[in-house]
């Protein structure tokens, strides 16, 4: 589908909905999707290419299939058409969060655990965080579909001795889905998939895997606009670290894991318009970072003095201080964080020029993030609406280059 053929599609769904008298929550609870899909499919946002997907909204408006898709083949037809896959997205990531992902294993358990698989199973986790860095998110979903399922038979038929590593990669897994459903703006999925992660680090042994999961829930909430919720959880998990840390010894675990979560709090504050109190929480984690020294990666937090430099910025953008977000910038090296990160700096810096009115900025800094992680730029929220906002500034005298970027971020959809 193109951008105006989602436009239309979108507009279509919407109208025969309404004609039917339900809301958007209810429409998707009918078929089994959420309502942020739901509102993507109606703003034009979400393609809907398969056949099993268009009539699964067909039937849930109670349309045949030609009504809501006039192109769609006939019935006869259809039924041997070959489909059509959507990309860069996690269905199928979220099939496997659909209900358990080892029932056979509850009924007939054994053990058929092979030792020999565990390499196999640490490099499989080890690419699903590469490809969730690198908001590849196709891939990713491909992946996942036959290792989650790998990963809860093994902690449930494994001998005792492989228990603690199998639950800890598995707890890595959940929470690399929970970061991808989270960019990918699918919160509710991020939701369930933190919420597991948590509970495989703690049958795990490793009680700040557990904590890295606390962290991962709180980007879910922040995205639902949960922020009671998110600033609730990273305060109670706060409070327990800094209660163990003042008899025991940190580790460079302990403060990456601390430091990051005083970044959410920063951040729950900023979303809040709570100025003082997000830099509060800015200045602790600045002083965790000096006391760890350097920048590391402990459960995939990229955590150290330049992260923190890097939400110093996404905060002060997010407070409306694009001054102060253009200093901080100004001295850092980003260049040993993953592009992810990288990319993360950049669009925030394109969010800043565009409060300054530096136009030609703003475009140039975005160019360069969607150069270093496209898909990130393409389905973030605040890239699309910056674009959105460069394209309306700039109208009729929109260079080439930001007219083929509002297309692939889908901005004026």
């Amino acid at each position: 589908m193109s951008s105006e053929e989602r436009r239309v599609f979108g507009a279509r769904v919407a109208d025969l909905r309404k004609q039917r008298g339900m809301t958007q929550g209810e429409l998707a609870a009918a078929i089994g999707r959420t309502a942020s899909w739901l509102s993507q499919v109606e703003r034009g946002i979400q393609p809907v290419n398969r056949l099993d997907v268009l009539r699964l909204l067909a039937d849930g408006l109670g349309v045949p299939l030609q009504v809501l898709q006039p192109d769609a083949p006939p019935p006869a037809e259809a039924e041997q058409a070959p489909q059509e896959h959507e990309t860069n997205d996690l269905d199928q990531a979220r099939l496997v969060l659909s209900g358990h992902p080892a029932l056979g294993v509850l009924l007939s358990p054994r053990e058929d655990f092979r030792p020999s698989t565990l390499d196999e199973l640490r490099s499989a986790v080890a690419r699903v965080w590469e490809l969730t860095h690198a908001d590849q998110f196709a891939e990713l979903s491909a992946a996942i579909g036959p290792l989650v399922p790998r990963l809860e038979r093994a902690c449930r038929t494994a001998p005792a001795e492989y228990g603690s590593e199998l639950h800890g990669l598995l707890a890595r897994t959940y929470q690399a889905l929970a970061a991808a459903f989270v960019r990918q703006n699918e919160a509710d999925a991020a939701w369930v998939a933190a919420d597991r992660s948590i509970r495989e680090a703690e049958l795990s042994g490793d009680p700040l895997g557990a904590f890295a999961g606390i962290y991962r829930l709180c980007h879910a909430f922040v995205r639902l606009k949960h922020l009671d919720q998110a600033e609730h959880a990273a305060e109670s998990a706060v409070s327990a670290l800094q209660q163990y840390l003042e008899v025991n010894e940190p580790t460079p675990q302990h403060l990456s894991v601390l430091g990051s979560l005083h970044l959410m709090l920063a951040l729950v504050h900023a979303r809040s318009g709570e100025r003082a109190a997000a830099r509060r929480q800015i200045d602790a984690a600045r002083a965790v970072a000096r006391q760890l020294g350097e920048d590391r990666n402990d459960f995939n937090l990229e955590f150290g003095p330049t992260n923190v430099e890097i939400q110093a910025v996404s905060t002060a953008v997010d407070l409306g201080d694009a001054g102060e977000a253009l200093d901080i910038a100004a001295g850092l090296d980003t260049t040993g964080l993953s592009p992810e990160r990288q990319a993360r700096l950049l669009m925030d810096l394109g969010r800043a020029h565009a409060q300054r009115r530096h136009f030609g900025d703003a475009l140039d800094s975005l160019l360069r993030a969607e150069a270093l992680a496209p898909e990130m730029i393409h389905t973030h929220v605040a890239a699309r609406a910056v674009v959105r906002d460069l394209i309306l500034v700039a109208g009729r005298a929109a260079s080439d280059e930001l007219r083929g970027l509002a297309e692939r971020t889908d901005a004026l959809g």
